[in-house]
């Protein structure tokens, strides 16, 4: 290993940190959005009704006479 060797680091991560650094509550923000949008409690009654309930799509569907 070289004497002066530092490690190296991309531009990306270098903008990352400067914006978490910048705005440090960036995170949580990120994680209310996520909330807001994916993290929701899933009924699994209700989706095992609504898989009971699909009908079974024909092989071909363009031609609903294929019998």
């Amino acid at each position: 290993m070289p004497l002066f060797w530092k490690p190296y680091k991309s531009d990306v991560t270098t903008f990352i940190e400067e914006l978490k650094a910048a705005k440090p509550t960036l995170e949580d923000e990120q994680r209310a959005g996520r909330a807001l949008l994916w993290d929701k409690p899933i009924d699994r009654e209700a989706q095992a009704e609504w898989r009971a309930a699909r009908v079974p799509q024909k092989p071909y569907v363009y031609y609903q006479n294929a019998e």
